[in-house]
C-alpha cells in the first residue's frame, strides 16, 4: 500500500501544479481584458447647452444683419424712386424742347431779332429751360469738349484745322441728363484733325 502511494504521489503533485498554473493563466488573461475595456466616463458625443447657445447666438447675428441690409437697399430704392419718378416725363418733353427751339430760329431768321414774337417765344424757351432746372436736368457739354462715347454720340466726323482731333467741333442736338443719369446723349460731329495734303 505504501508504496503505490508513493509512486502516484509525485503525479497528483504535478496535476494539481499545472492545474493551478492553467487557472493563474486564466485570471490573468481575464484581468488583462478587464484592465483593456474604455472606460464610460469619457461623456457623450452630443453638443453641450454652451455650443447650442453659441449656434443661436451666432444665427440671430446673421439674421438682423440681412435685416439690417434690407432696410438700407429699401430705403435706398425707394429715395432713388423719389429722385427719378420724373424721368420718363422729362425724356418725353425734351424732343419738344427740341422743336421749339427750331421754331425760335425760324422766327429770328424770318423776323429779326426785334420781333415780338421772336421776345416772347425766348421768354417760353427761358421757363421751359428753368423748370427742367429745377427738375434736377442739366445739359450736357460738348462743343471743343473731348469725344465721350458715355455722354455723346458721334453722328459724323470732319477734318478741322482748329479742332483737336477726337474733340467735338459742334452739337447737332443737345444732351441733358437728369442727375447722374443720362437722358439723352448729345448727337454730335467730331473732328478728325487737320485735313491730309493730297
Amino acid at each position: 500500500m505504501s508504496s503505490v502511494e508513493e509512486e502516484t504521489g509525485p503525479e497528483e503533485s504535478e496535476l494539481e501544479e499545472s492545474s493551478a498554473e492553467e487557472e493563474s493563466t486564466d485570471g490573468g488573461v481575464e484581468e488583462a481584458g478587464v484592465a483593456e475595456e474604455p472606460s464610460d466616463d469619457s461623456g457623450t458625443d452630443g453638443p453641450t447647452p454652451g455650443s447650442e447657445v453659441e449656434k443661436w447666438k451666432d444665427l440671430a447675428a446673421r439674421s438682423q444683419a440681412e435685416l439690417d441690409n434690407y432696410r438700407k437697399r429699401m430705403a435706398r430704392e425707394k429715395s432713388e424712386a423719389i429722385l427719378y419718378a420724373n424721368r420718363n416725363l422729362l425724356e418725353q418733353l425734351l424732343p419738344i424742347l427740341d422743336n421749339f427751339e427750331m421754331g425760335l430760329k425760324a422766327a429770328q431768321d424770318a423776323e429779326g431779332e426785334s420781333s415780338m414774337i421772336l421776345q416772347g417765344m425766348s421768354m417760353v424757351r427761358k421757363q421751359f429751360e428753368d423748370f427742367l432746372t429745377d427738375q434736377g436736368v442739366e445739359v450736357i457739354p460738348s462743343d471743343g469738349v473731348a469725344f465721350d462715347p458715355n455722354l455723346h454720340e458721334a453722328i459724323q466726323q470732319e477734318a478741322s484745322e482748329t479742332v483737336e482731333e477726337g474733340h467735338v467741333i459742334y452739337t447737332v442736338r443737345r444732351g441733358f441728363r437728369l442727375k447722374d443719369r443720362i437722358l439723352r446723349a448729345a448727337n454730335v460731329v467730331v473732328s478728325s484733325g487737320p485735313e491730309a495734303d493730297a
